[in-house]
């Protein structure tokens, strides 16, 4: 199994440290230090300097709380570690006693107050906002990550698997009940976690995008749409399966397969290179010359690993181009109000062949 090379990690980091004009950055976002280091505890902020190099004592540190004295030195072993709970603060002190410097902060997880107080503790420091940085890092995934993702939605497909063989997915039972069953059985399939709150949508509540269960039973007849995740050392997986439970309707068979096409030609249009909202017009333009352009309600998808929901987003309004290695989601929908609504979902990462599909629960419209 590959591992981790969190320094590699940090050496990405500094060059674009060094190309958005900072010397150091002050990353304080959680999931962004354990990116960083590994480390994985509910305090920390990590000075990142763009100065290091290869051979050199290493100007960069972790700070964090005495809770995790222990923890920090097992998990960030290649870093000094100093203890302090006002980590940023000691971090910027620490920064600006090493003389003047141009200091990179993550402007999209601080706030006014925290920059205020910054400044009046470190007013020799140059603050300047670095927004993203290792966001940008983050979208294309080495393959210790995929691994990880390949396990989350292998815990996914394997609950649902599952739930289906032991009817699971029958009249009478709630969305509240089903939902709970199916992040038990990923619990018991290898998931750490769950991605997010299960949602289990039957009959008109499947035309909702994003409902939440209730004590709404199933019913024969019903479109029954699950949206769900399992985690995996912090990586998500996301799918979405629509099913029908008894008898199909021909207007159901003809949405499904309807979605099901649109689907298939976002997943075909994923590729290194290509525009992300030209991915979202593969599968939409499918749906729009249906006539149904107005009931596909949201983007295609998203990018997902440390975060559901996280870059690169697919949708009309998108920006920027896909890149190899990315991890993201693939999830047209149409939903028709007071009625009843399909989306078909999967995780897959863009190969310069073709994508690399992680969930393979099948999408064939399915009966129970």
């Amino acid at each position: 199994m590959s591992t981790v090379d969190h320094g590699s990690r940090r050496a990405a980091l500094r060059t674009l440290l060094t190309d958005w004009g900072v010397e150091a950055l002050l990353v304080t976002d959680l999931l962004n230090i354990r990116y960083l280091t590994g480390f994985t505890g509910s305090n920390a902020a990590l000075l990142v300097d763009a100065r290091d190099e290869p051979g050199a004592e290493s100007r960069t540190l972790i700070c964090t709380d005495g809770r995790y004295l222990i923890q920090v030195g097992e998990q960030v072993p290649d870093l000094e570690a100093v203890i302090d709970r006002a980590s940023a603060a000691h971090l910027i002190g620490r920064c600006a006693d090493a003389g003047p410097v141009r200091l990179g902060f993550e402007s999209h997880v601080v706030t006014v107050d925290e920059l205020a107080a910054w400044q009046e503790l470190a007013p020799s420091l140059e603050m300047t906002r670095a927004p993203r940085l290792v966001e940008r890092l983050r979208m294309v995934k080495d393959e210790h990550e995929v691994g990880l993702l390949r396990r989350a939605c292998a815990a996914a497909d394997l609950a649902l698997a599952v739930l289906v063989e032991r009817g699971g997915l029958r009249p009478g039972r709630t969305e509240r009940e089903v939902g709970r069953e199916l992040e038990f059985l990923m619990l018991e399939h290898g998931a750490d976690g769950i991605s997010f709150e299960t949602i289990v949508a039957a009959g008109a509540n499947s035309a909702i995008p994003h409902h939440r269960p209730t004590d709404a039973t199933l019913a024969a007849g019903d479109f029954v749409k699950l949206d769900f995740g399992a985690t995996v050392e912090g990586y998500h997986s996301d799918m979405t399966r629509t099913f029908v439970l008894g008898a199909a309707a021909d207007w159901q068979r003809e949405v499904y397969e309807l979605v099901a096409t649109a689907q298939a030609a976002g997943r075909a249009a994923l590729a290194p290179g290509v525009e992300v909202a030209a991915v979202d017009a593969a599968a939409r333009s499918v749906i729009e010359s249906a006539g149904y352009g107005e009931l596909f309600l949201h983007g295609l998808g998203h990018g997902v690993g440390l975060e559901i929901h996280e870059a690169p987003g697919i949708g009309k309004l998108g920006t920027g181009t896909l890149l190899a290695g990315a991890a993201v989601t693939v999830e047209p929908g149409v939903y028709f109000s007071g009625r009843g609504g399909v989306r078909i979902e999967d995780t897959l990462v863009v190969r310069e062949q073709e994508p690399e599909l992680l969930t393979l629960t099948t999408k064939d419209l399915v009966i129970v």
